[in-house]
């Protein structure tokens, strides 16, 4: 989506509560905006249709799995034109789950889940950084994450 989409007060109402809760019924977030549930309904459907909104899923927590390791992976590669065959090879490891193509030192940073340190030691050396075009790795493991969120949808800046 390249055109900005303008949301209105209800368009805002209505991604605030279900960035929320993702499972609150449109006739609650009805009753909220004052409107009828049709209408909360075709507006949903239109920030679909926009891209704005892109689905819904759950959540798992990492640690409730083992997953007790997050670390941020920056990748730098040996040749930019290697970006592709890159990612499509991240794209086939399970404990990536985040990739971002980035400014600065490396080309990609990953955000990964292991079960401890063994195991992200062994997802480093014997996969990412035997990836064709992968020259180097820098970790960082997670400590804490002290917050995560959405983004914020309750009130925009004005331009």
């Amino acid at each position: 989506m390249d055109q900005k989409y303008q949301l209105d007060k209800i368009d805002q109402t209505i991604l605030s509560s279900l960035v929320k809760n993702a499972r609150k019924p449109f006739l609650e977030i009805a009753r909220e905006c004052h409107v009828s549930g049709a209408a909360i309904h075709q507006r949903f459907k239109k920030m679909e249709q926009l891209g704005i909104i892109t689905g819904s899923r759950l959540l798992v927590k990492p640690r409730t799995l083992g997953l007790d390791v997050c670390a941020y992976v920056g990748v730098a590669l040996a040749e930019s034109s290697r970006y592709l065959e890159v990612v499509t090879a991240l794209r086939q490891i399970p404990e990536v789950v985040e990739c971002h193509y980035v400014t600065g030192r490396f080309a990609l940073m990953i955000k990964i889940y292991c079960t401890n340190h063994e195991h992200l030691l062994r997802v480093l050396l014997r996969t990412i950084q035997n990836i064709p075009g992968v020259e180097m790795t820098d970790t960082m493991i997670s400590l804490d994450q002290a917050f995560e969120r959405q983004v914020w949808v309750n009130e925009f800046p004005s331009k």
